[in-house]
Parts: structure tokens; C-alpha cells; sequence
């Protein structure tokens, strides 16, 4: 978010009472089904701050966090025109295997890639998957083991989540790790 600028956040809950916690930022904002939240939140200078969610939801509930980024506004302009971006074109024939991977497999029906025909919006979009420095909710540091990790098993990882195991073979895993490392 840009610094000294409030933003207006908006949000429900699907399931059950979630709450927006970042002690260091504003104090707990709470998510309830069938209800619009509305909150400002404004950072006045430039860091990095851990948030959680901090309503008892379930069994994954220590596993719900984020983290909010405050930049300069010039610095904010430059990732916010980077993220509306559509992703590039693989440009090795290993990434390309792994877009097809991604295409033709179960990934296709939860998750959307910008520039692609993926637009399904169950999932996170994955369209900058490369530049997160987390992966499942602040989980996991996004890395390409990591990845590969949740991509078969997140239920391993992080139980009672809705991403569900996915049977691909070793090459066409790397193959998919391979495309999902250009999504920056």
C-alpha cells in the first residue's frame, strides 16, 4: 500500500467469522458471513508488517496470515502497473510443457493466469505467483520445493484447505514449477 494513504478495504466471510489483525498497522477488523466489512487503514511510513487472522475459524487458523507492505506512492505506482500485467509467454520449451501441464490439468479449473484462457475464480489469481514471497496464506516462503510441495499435497501442508492433491508425474511437475517461476 502507499504510504500516508488511506485505503478503503471491503470484505465478507464465505464460512465463518474471519478477522483482519496487524497489530502494528490498526487494530482487528472482523469478517462475518452474510455481512460487508468496510475499513481504512493507512501506513505513514515505509516497511513491512505481519498480520493474522485473530478470530478462532477453524482448523488452519494459525496458518491465516499476510503481510502488509507500505512503499513510497512512486514506489507503489510501479508495482501496482506491474501487477496489471498479463503474464509473459514461456520462453523455453520446459515452460512451455509446464504452461500445457497447467492448461490441461485440475489447476485449470481453480485458478486464473492473465493471457491465458485460465479465468476461473475459485483460487488465487497466479498471474505474478513468482513474485510472492509467500505461498498458502503465509504458509510457506515461496519457493520452487515449496511449491512443488503444496502443488501435490497441500492437505500435507496445511489441512482443511481447498486446494486438493494433484497426481502429475516428475516431469510434468518440473515442467509446471518451471512455468509457474516466469509468473513474476
Amino acid at each position: 500500500m502507499p504510504v500516508g494513504v488511506p485505503i478503503r478495504f471491503s470484505g465478507t466471510s464465505r464460512d465463518v467469522i474471519h478477522s483482519f489483525w496487524a497489530p502494528n498497522v490498526s487494530g482487528k477488523r472482523d469478517l462475518l458471513p452474510g455481512y460487508k466489512a468496510e475499513f481504512v487503514w493507512q501506513v505513514d511510513q515505509p516497511g513491512r508488517w505481519r498480520g493474522q487472522c485473530a478470530e478462532y475459524c477453524g482448523l488452519q487458523h494459525a496458518h491465516m496470515s499476510f503481510e502488509i507492505v507500505a512503499e513510497t506512492k512512486e514506489q507503489f505506482a510501479e508495482w501496482l502497473s506491474n501487477q496489471a500485467k498479463s503474464s509473459v509467454q514461456p520462453s523455453t520449451p520446459q515452460a512451455t510443457r509446464g504452461q500445457q501441464v497447467f492448461m490441461t490439468h485440475a489447476c485449470v479449473l481453480c485458478h486464473s493466469i492473465r493471457g491465458t484462457s485460465a479465468g476461473s475464480r475459485n483460487g488465487p489469481d497466479l498471474t505474478h505467483l513468482a513474485s510472492r514471497a509467500t505461498i498458502a496464506a503465509g504458509t510457506l516462503p515461496n519457493t520452487v520445493g515449496n511449491l512443488g510441495g503444496w502443488i501435490l499435497n497441500a492437505q500435507s501442508i496445511k489441512p482443511g484447505c481447498r486446494m486438493p492433491p494433484n497426481q502429475l508425474s516428475g516431469s510434468e511437475l518440473q515442467d509446471l514449477l518451471a512455468y509457474l517461476e516466469t509468473l513474476k
